[in-house]
């Protein structure tokens, strides 16, 4: 089979003949920046700037030369810009970011990223590796009648204005990509619900509204829902044919619980979500969900509204055992991700921890698990190149045991 028929089995809920793996095939199983910079080294690939993927995570678009060095089933259509900048980065490394991106270092060490009208969006803090959101923009609305003056924001929400690249080249680009690998290629669209509230409201002020100010909620989830429904049928009308699966995201987890109890997700969430994977799923493409986390409760909900795989399968959150997961919900849902924890074993000081991490998620999952194969979410800037090749190396011969 190749990469894309794999994936595509795989989410079929049907046997490939071996599991795929994925490593750079969307924004939430990629490499930090400076973990890609230092693995390239490793494995004697071309230097030179990092065309960055995510610009808030910091994470690695992954390039041809790397997905084939990892064996990488999976490829991610990114969203793109006409024109690109080199930011010199004060981490020390240099990345290809849009032109628009607003990027500018400060005295202090850290960095901040304006919008076109100049104001902080995100900040970075000294030493460290991502961007953080700040100030949210609707923070200062009490009622569903202040939305009116803020279409422009909702409508190119989670679709930056700094992905300025016209549909038609984004199009054009998806074709050549599509046709010239046999990997299974994921789009990402984003499309937050619920991460939009707490990023346009406050983390705080978005939990204070789901119990006080429903009316609120309900009128900024239809506002997103009418852009993100437009959206899909634009991109579909473009560039439907050169895409295997769609990955949206949206954080229902904590580290022990859901954010909110599995009724409240149904009243306030479920509704906007459901009928935008249903639009997906009537179009013929596959729906991967990224929700970090203890989830467990909210995947009867996510399986309903057709979701087909599950990441990043957050194995260290409470009651996300592999091995619970598959024995509830295997039959109905695939999982994209659960291979070895980020949290607890991936930048170990000793190899060996990430082979034994491998060899215990595999033998959790067990070989009845639909499963696509990658760590539990993106790998870190701290985790040293060994180690991403000793989870490679550990998955592959476990993949070659299976196979034989």
């Amino acid at each position: 089979m190749t990469g894309r028929t794999r994936v595509l089995a795989t989410l079929n809920r049907q046997k490939p003949d071996v599991t795929p793996f994925d490593l750079g095939g969307t924004d939430c199983s990629s490499i930090h920046v400076i973990a890609y910079d230092k693995l390239r080294r490793r494995l004697g690939l071309p230097g030179g700037p990092i065309r960055c993927g995510c610009l808030i995570q910091l994470v690695a678009a992954s390039d041809a030369e790397m997905a084939a060095a990892l064996g990488s089933d999976v490829e991610a259509l990114w969203f793109g810009s006409r024109a690109t900048k080199t930011w010199k980065t004060p981490f020390g490394l240099e990345l290809i970011v849009p032109e628009r991106f607003g990027v500018e270092d400060l005295s202090d060490g850290s960095s901040v990223v304006k919008n076109d009208r100049g104001d902080v969006v995100f900040r970075r803090a000294r030493d460290a590796y991502y961007f953080d959101p700040v100030a949210p923009a609707l923070a200062h609305i009490a009622s569903a009648g202040q939305l009116e003056p803020f279409g422009e924001l909702f409508e190119r929400w989670d679709y930056s204005p700094v992905y300025d690249e016209p549909l038609v080249d984004l199009a054009r680009r998806a074709r050549a990509q599509y046709e010239s690998t046999d990997r299974a290629v994921v789009t990402l669209w984003r499309m937050h619900y619920n991460q939009a509230g707490q990023l346009l409201r406050g983390f705080e002020q978005y939990f204070v509204d789901l119990v006080e100010n429903k009316d609120l909620v309900h009128a900024i989830m239809r506002k997103l829902h009418e852009v993100y429904l437009r959206r899909v049928d634009a991109f579909f009308d473009s560039f439907g044919p050169w895409f295997d699966a769609v990955f949206l995201t949206d954080d229902l987890g904590t580290q022990q619980s859901g954010m909110m109890s599995p009724a409240m997700y149904r009243e306030m969430i479920y509704p906007y979500m459901s009928d935008l994977v249903r639009c997906i799923k009537s179009r013929g493409k596959k729906v991967i969900m990224h929700s970090c986390g203890s989830v467990f409760d909210f995947i009867p909900s996510m399986i309903e509204m057709g979701v087909d795989a599950l990441n990043p399968v957050q194995v260290s959150a409470a009651k996300m055992n592999p091995r619970n997961l598959v024995r509830e919900y295997g039959k109905d849902i695939a999982f994209w991700g659960g291979g070895c924890d980020t949290q607890h074993a991936l930048n170990a000081a000793d190899p060996e921890i990430v082979r034994q991490d491998v060899r215990r998620r595999l033998d959790e999952f067990g070989p009845d698990a639909h499963l696509v194969f990658t760590q539990v979410h993106n790998i870190q800037y701290d985790v040293p190149p060994e180690n991403i090749l000793a989870l490679r190396d550990a998955f592959w011969n476990e993949r070659r045991g299976a196979a034989d």
